[in-house]
């Protein structure tokens, strides 16, 4: 396999910068194919995401491939937080699934979350079969977000009882409970459209390693790595490019959640957010290389 340094790369959540995060898809119309176009010049593109290999699968995988997504490309996909991860390849779509099983809720724990989800919260929420290793309640999408948010944080609640009540070492917020081994291996993270139980060890500089990895054994290199996200964790994919030694280059397209100071350039697209600010940002990179 012949080694190819692309001219930069692409670390790209995709609830917010990519698919609207009131629609949950990709409707800007520039997106899809610039991210063709740029995979077609050898960019490596890396969908960093905590959505579930489905979604991946129907909502980024088939439309890319429809968009005339060519063979080769180095595109790859990291789900559910760096816990599980594909190859997307436009003679099939999503790859083969590899998954990190270490990592995984214990079934138990997650029927139990799902079950108290499924009776008392069915109104506001929605359980996310599609996930391998994590717990996710997505909102409904056919009620307004402000009708959703005192419903989640009513049912966070009730889950942290509930999983402590099991003896897990939990993290939510400020608090911690540690398990009878004195351990944390879990936590409570919500955003603003689900709520997901996961292992602490899952986040987006796991995803980011993830995806690095697995463009170097394919050969591909790049010296700089743009990374763009809607929320403060999105920011540890330059964390992660960044201690590599690499150049790292954030783009927050959600910046009124204040954003944080690092040692690498944060940007923003002007007055514009989520998946407007995406496909601005990947209209510079297309120009960028003249394409």
């Amino acid at each position: 396999m012949s080694a190819f340094s692309a001219p930069f790369g692409l670390l790209l959540d995709v609830d917010g910068p990519i698919a609207s995060p009131v629609e949950r898809r990709i409707v800007e119309p520039s997106i899809l194919p610039d991210l063709v176009a740029l995979a077609t010049v050898g960019v490596p593109i890396a969908f960093i995401t905590g959505r579930s290999a489905v979604f991946v699968r129907d909502e980024v995988a088939a439309r890319l491939v429809e968009a005339g997504l060519p063979d080769g490309a180095p595109v790859f996909a990291v789900m559910e937080k760096g816990g599980v991860w594909a190859p997307i390849a436009a003679g099939g779509g999503l790859g083969a699934l590899e998954l990190d099983a270490a990592l995984a809720i214990p079934a138990d724990v997650t029927e139990a979350v799902h079950s108290l989800a499924r009776a008392e919260y069915a109104h506001a929420m929605e359980v996310d079969e599609g996930k391998h290793v994590m717990i996710s309640l997505e909102a409904r999408s056919d009620i307004p977000h402000e009708d959703y948010w005192p419903a989640r944080d009513e049912f966070q609640e009730r889950v942290w009882q509930l999983l402590v009540d099991r003896g897990l070492g939990l993290r939510y917020g400020e608090r911690v409970r540690a398990d009878a081994r004195g351990e944390v291996p879990w936590r409570i993270d919500p955003t603003i459209i689900s709520t997901d139980v996961e292992s602490v060890l899952l986040d987006k500089d796991r995803g980011a390693a993830r995806a690095l990895e697995w463009f170097a054994a394919q050969g591909v290199t790049a010296p700089r790595w743009y990374s763009a996200g809607d929320s403060r964790s999105d920011y540890l994919m330059a964390d992660h490019v960044h201690a590599d030694g690499l150049e790292a280059v954030h783009v927050d397209v959600r910046p009124g959640d204040g954003m944080l100071e690092r040692d690498y350039p944060v940007v923003t697209m002007g007055s514009l957010i989520h998946d407007q600010a995406g496909a601005a940002f990947l209209r510079e990179r297309v120009a960028a290389l003249g394409l």
